[in-house]
This record gives structure tokens, C-alpha cells and sequence, in this order.
């Protein structure tokens, strides 16, 4: 039996680069090779693409270097079923033609992207218009995954419980701060949350407690965001993130997660280097499972599972949540579509290894192509013959008989 050609796509023009590199290592290594051919998809910075064997390891990125030994860059295909990455061959000679080589061909991709031109939808998007089966998240739940504005619209919307929040664009805060932070303090009290919407990791996102900090939060925020929300903080909650695995109405809920920071916010540094920077998310210090009552843990389970099938998510997510034990409120914080390291530590804590976890999003990856696959594409119709391009250029056209 053949293996499946996996394609693992990575790096891309993100603040969260880095963190990207590190959770796709992570997931080439646990890989069973006796199954898959793994074939490392990286994006660099500057949205070139690149595969070849050396990007296997880590120490290909400190720094990245096009021209080291064992690094191709290569294109995608975007006919439709062709899933073919090509290098440009130069010719040879005065009459040589230069001409595309296939480097290979996927069958799946496993998308390991974090933040803006990966996990936003953009690379769901693109693999929709290859029809290469993906293991992650579809358009729609990607776009709304990583905008936080319509997430928490979403969830409001859809009666899941969420912290009061107002938002507000780069030209409104450049016109009139004043009137801006006027605006959250009628709306909100302090604490406030402020978070760029459309990043993730904790980069941008700060705590204030007065106006004066509201004002630098912001100024921070909008220097990675033209759109930035703002939400009600809480005085002393419990950080709760539990992770789903499924597709279609077929999904498990992972064991829960009770992250430890250094201070009063999940920053940048308590999750990818508490540890070893080597080790992405499942650096940061945690408490697994979370010391928590039955009945709110069996709570998170069951709604995580409620929010996976109502944005119709596929392979692997993680929720995050906020529960005030002082009002027994438990409010959602944010859904990652792509979460740190994949989120394996959480399924390793109940049993099933990166390996599995991986076996299980390819497995989701090719039944959703298959459902796709079922869908009609074609609508055949005459409605080309009824159509007259006469008349002067540049006019409409028309129906004939109109």
C-alpha cells in the first residue's frame, strides 16, 4: 500500500511566524512515517514557498537560508485534483526552455499556520479552489476564528456566554481618541481586555485597570490591527481551554487545561518560552487536568463540543475560557481553528499520542473531501444561447427577445 503524500504548510506572513515553525516540527516529527511521506510546505516571510528535507528540522530557520543543501522552492498547482508542487528547471543553452518539474504530489495538507495568511481562511480558501483535502477548519470557521470581533458576534448571537466588549477601527481612534475611550468607559468598567482582532499568541493584548493604560493598550493594539476589541475584564478568573477533535457532528472534547502565568495576563513569553522555546505551546505551565468540580468540567465538555458543531470546524481546535468562581460564570474567551502545537498535549493526557491526533485530522480531512466530492459543481442550462453580445462595445448585453 502506497503511503499518503502529506503535506505539512507552515511559516507565512504572520507575527506569529515563529510560533508556526515550531508547532509544524513538532507534528512532521511525531508523523508515522510507515504511513505518511512527509512533505514540509513552508511560507517565509516574505510569502515565497519552499520545500525540501532540511526543513524538517528546526535549525533550517536560525536563520533561513534559500540556498542551503536540501531546501526547493517550489509552486502549487491550482488546477483543481492536481495537488502538484512544481520547481522551475531553467533550460540549458541559448535554446534551452525553462520548464516546471513536479516536486510532488498531495494528497493531504495539514495546515500549521498561526495567525493572519494561514489560519485566517486565506490557505483554506486556496486549498477549496485546488480540491486538496485539508485537515483543518473550513473558510468560513477559519474567517470567524481569527477575527475576534465576529467571533464574539457569533457566539452572542448564537446564545453561548460571553464577556461584554465594544470594538472600534484604526481611523476612528486616529480621528478622535478621546471620544474612543469616552465610548469604553461608558460601555465597560475596568478592568478592560484590549486585543488586536485579528491576532493571537497575547501579542498586542493588554490589561488596564485606568484611562491611562486604556490609552497606551490601545496605541499598542492598533500599531498590529486596524481593528481592535476591547472586553470586560475579570478581577481573579480561572484560565479554562479545552480542545475538540471531529467533523461533521462527530467530535470528542479533550481533557482541560488550567494555564499558569507569570502575572495577571497570558502573555507571549508565559506560553512559548516558560519552558524550552523549542517547544511551542506545550512549553507553557499548566495544571492537567485542571483541579476543577466535576459539573464545570463536564460544562466546558459539553459546550465545546456545542460551539465545534455549530461553526461546523473540522480536525483540531482549542476553546479557551474565563470562569469567575466568585458568580459561577463561565464566559468564552476565544476558539483557535489552528491551536498552538496542535493541541496534542491535551489528547496525550487522555491517552491518545501525537501520532493518533494525527491519524484522526487526516482521517477528518479526507471525509470531508469525500462529502465535497458528492456536491454538484455543474448546473447545465442554455442560458448561454439566449445570450446576444451585439450593439457597440462596451454596451450591456442583453437576452434575446428581452
Amino acid at each position: 500500500m502506497s503511503k499518503i503524500q502529506l503535506g505539512v504548510m507552515f511559516g507565512s506572513r504572520s507575527c506569529e511566524h515563529e510560533v508556526s515553525i515550531i508547532s509544524a516540527v513538532q507534528l512532521m516529527r511525531a508523523a508515522d512515517r510507515q504511513i505518511y511521506d512527509v512533505i514540509p510546505i513552508y511560507i517565509s516571510k516574505k510569502g515565497e514557498w519552499f520545500t525540501g528535507d532540511a526543513l524538517l528540522e528546526i535549525s533550517a530557520y536560525t536563520p533561513f537560508d534559500e540556498s542551503r543543501k536540501g531546501v526547493v522552492r517550489v509552486n502549487l498547482d491550482i488546477t483543481a485534483g492536481s495537488g502538484a508542487l512544481t520547481r522551475l528547471e531553467h533550460g540549458k543553452g541559448l535554446l534551452g526552455k525553462d520548464r516546471e518539474v513536479i516536486v510532488a504530489r498531495l494528497d493531504c495538507v495539514i495546515p500549521v499556520f498561526h495567525g493572519m495568511h494561514g489560519e485566517d481562511g486565506t490557505i483554506q480558501g486556496l486549498l477549496e479552489l485546488c480540491n486538496i483535502p485539508y485537515a483543518s477548519s473550513g473558510v468560513g470557521a477559519s474567517a470567524m476564528g481569527m477575527d475576534k470581533v465576529y467571533m464574539k458576534q457569533f457566539f452572542r448571537g448564537a446564545g453561548y456566554p460571553v464577556l461584554p466588549s465594544c470594538w472600534f477601527l484604526r481611523r476612528v481612534w486616529d480621528e478622535d481618541p478621546r471620544a474612543v475611550m469616552d465610548q469604553i468607559e461608558k460601555e465597560l468598567s475596568y478592568p478592560v481586555f484590549v486585543k488586536p482582532a485579528s491576532l493571537g499568541s497575547s501579542i498586542g493584548v493588554s490589561k488596564a485597570k485606568d484611562r491611562a493604560a486604556l490609552e497606551e493598550a490601545l496605541k499598542l493594539a492598533f500599531e498590529f490591527d486596524r481593528k481592535v476589541l476591547v472586553e470586560k475584564g475579570l478581577d481573579d478568573p480561572l484560565e479554562l481551554n479545552c480542545s475538540v477533535l471531529g467533523y461533521d457532528g462527530k467530535a470528542q472534547a479533550s481533557e482541560i487545561e488550567m494555564p499558569v502565568s507569570g502575572g495577571e495576563l497570558l502573555t507571549f513569553m508565559d506560553k512559548y518560552m516558560a519552558g524550552s522555546s523549542t517547544k511551542g505551546m506545550a512549553s507553557l505551565k499548566r495544571v492537567l487536568p485542571a483541579p476543577i468540580e466535576p459539573e464545570l468540567r463536564d460544562k466546558i465538555r459539553a459546550l465545546s463540543l456545542d460551539i465545534f458543531n455549530d461553526m461546523d470546524c473540522k480536525g483540531v481546535v482549542r476553546i479557551d475560557y474565563m470562569y469567575d468562581a466568585a458568580s459561577d460564570g463561565l464566559y468564552i474567551t476565544e476558539i483557535n481553528t489552528i491551536p498552538g502545537s496542535l493541541a496534542f498535549y491535551l489528547w496525550e493526557a487522555g491517552g491518545m499520542p501525537y501520532s493518533r491526533l494525527i491519524d484522526e485530522m487526516v482521517r477528518y480531512a479526507m471525509e470531508a473531501q469525500k462529502d465535497k466530492d458528492d456536491s454538484n459543481y455543474a448546473y447545465s442550462s442554455d442560458i448561454l444561447s439566449n445570450i446576444s453580445l451585439g450593439g457597440k462595445a462596451g454596451s450591456k448585453a442583453g437576452l434575446k427577445n428581452a
